[in-house]
């Protein structure tokens, strides 16, 4: 996910709903393809740490399960928007990112302002949440 130690990431900010869902979805992944574990550890991680909010309580810069997400790459310069969905919805060609991706996963919980490390197989990258726009705003 990065490298960061899970004590000083921001505390994954989720409403009950998302958190409930998404728990269920890593659980039943994991169950159906075991093989998967690995990877959807830190996931599985952050979701048993997370802060459960009232939607309403939810921060309108952290980037939540909805929310359309400009992010930089700080080295290359390169911008890429993401809007974060469930496996069902996700469609890389209209943007649409899967929570189950591992750029879903990474970039789940930060705010608008946040630069993260992201280790990737070509190496780190350093990634900027430049913009999030939350789906009831």
């Amino acid at each position: 996910m990065n490298d960061a130690p899970a004590s000083s990431l921001p505390r994954l900010r989720l409403t009950t709903a998302d958190h409930e869902r998404l728990r269920l979805l890593v659980d039943a992944a994991i169950q159906s393809q075991p093989r998967l574990r690995e990877a959807l550890q830190p996931l599985q991680a952050e979701l048993k740490r997370a802060e459960v909010l009232a939607p309403a309580d939810i921060p309108p810069n952290v980037v939540v399960m909805g929310a359309t997400v400009q992010i930089e790459d700080k080295e290359s310069g390169e911008l890429d928007t993401y809007t974060l969905v469930y496996p069902e919805h996700a469609d890389g060609a209209a943007g649409r990112l899967s929570i189950l991706a591992p750029i879903g996963m990474a970039i789940i919980g930060f705010a608008e302002g946040d630069t993260f490390i992201w280790r990737t197989p070509g190496g780190p990258r350093q990634l900027y949440i430049r913009k999030v726009i939350q789906p009831e705003a």
